[in-house]
């Protein structure tokens, strides 16, 4: 199931209800998860009042994939969650709008450098939701929790097995 997610990772999150719904594309993923480049153009279902682009779903294009592209960089030995969030307005956004999220090698590696002498760690990412002539329309400030999962203890398939067997008698 993870290779099928992989492979169809665009697709997939570009028929996710809230993006379909909001007409959020991602246009390009990179296989490495390192860079995606999403875009919204305005249409009457996601216009507020005043026929600019709706607060939320200007939200919503930059809502998951910090998180993403940390949980598929780091790998299965790590938790990372979306701890806090806040947007920005700068201009009223008007026909389509992008934003370009990018991870690069020395975040990734510092985070897993401070996750050896700490429990847990907090990290901002930002990004900007930009018009097609390049202006920013709104900026996006995510804060992310980050931790490394519990070591499983060995016996733990043991102890299972035995508490069954108690169960079971």
């Amino acid at each position: 199931m993870k290779m099928t997610w992989k492979r169809h990772a665009r697709m997939l999150l570009n028929i996710w209800p809230p993006f379909l719904g909001a007409g959020i594309r991602i246009k390009r993923l990179a296989p490495d998860w390192k860079e995606i480049d999403v875009e919204m153009k305005l249409h009457w279902w996601n216009a507020n009042y005043v026929g600019t682009h709706y607060g939320g779903s200007l939200y919503s294009m930059a809502d998951p994939f910090f998180m993403l592209m940390l949980i598929e960089n780091l790998g299965k030995d790590y938790i990372v969650w979306d701890k806090a969030a806040s947007i920005r307005f700068r201009k009223p956004g008007r026909g389509k709008v992008s934003a370009s999220f990018r991870l690069s090698g020395e975040q990734i590696g510092e985070i897993r450098q401070a996750l050896h002498s700490q429990q847990k760690i907090e990290r901002v990412f930002t990004v900007e939701v930009k018009n097609e002539s390049g202006e920013v329309v709104a900026e996006v400030e995510k804060l992310l929790h980050i931790r490394k999962k519990d070591p499983e203890p060995e016996d733990q398939g043991l102890a299972a097995a035995i508490a069954f067997r108690r169960i079971s008698k």
